[in-house]
């Protein structure tokens, strides 16, 4: 073996681990955009709707003076149980408004709140009709809609506590 063997060697290892990279990267970007094809953008649909506990809820009023986080989730998803946490931090800190879609009646979704220890806001969308005006078709979906009634940001998928604070902090 020649002495620059070696170093060919190494090098053509870190050339396929970065060409790896890349594709696993592009991959991910792909199934993301495709995944976000449908949300709306720009101006954020009218959302006014009773909430499970009797009030009611003004997308409009609500985002007036700070950054909304309008979050889509379902009982039924695996991967929304995993962000119960951060979405329940950040409850204490910023105006978050919840939409349980498509789980069951309003006794239902309650019950799944109060056996989980949940104290959210949440508008109940048993057939997905508020979800299909703002272009949701998994779950969980994230949007950050600004003082301006804009969506600043639009996520399908796990996102990190820090990631969406980041987010709403973007949108001040």
């Amino acid at each position: 073996m020649s002495p620059e063997a070696g170093p060919r060697r190494r090098a053509r290892i870190w050339v396929e681990r970065i060409g790896f990279a890349l594709l696993l990267a592009a991959v991910v970007l792909g199934v993301r955009l495709y995944q976000q094809r449908n949300l709306v953008e720009g101006p954020a649909p009218v959302l006014q709707a009773p909430l499970l506990n009797g009030a009611s809820f003004d997308l409009a009023a609500s985002s007036a003076a700070r950054p909304v986080l309008v979050y889509f989730w379902a009982s039924w998803c695996p991967v929304c149980r995993l962000e119960q946490g951060s979405v329940s931090a950040l409850l204490r800190d910023h105006p978050v408004v919840t939409v349980a879609m498509q789980s069951g009646s309003a006794a239902e979704v309650s019950g799944y709140l109060r056996e989980h220890g949940l104290d959210w806001p949440v508008i109940n969308d048993p057939d997905g009709a508020l979800a299909a005006r703002w272009g949701v078709r998994a779950t969980p979906t994230f949007f950050v809609v600004d003082r301006e009634r804009a969506i600043r940001f639009r996520e399908v998928g796990y996102t990190s506590g820090p990631g969406l604070r980041l987010r709403l902090w973007l949108a001040r």
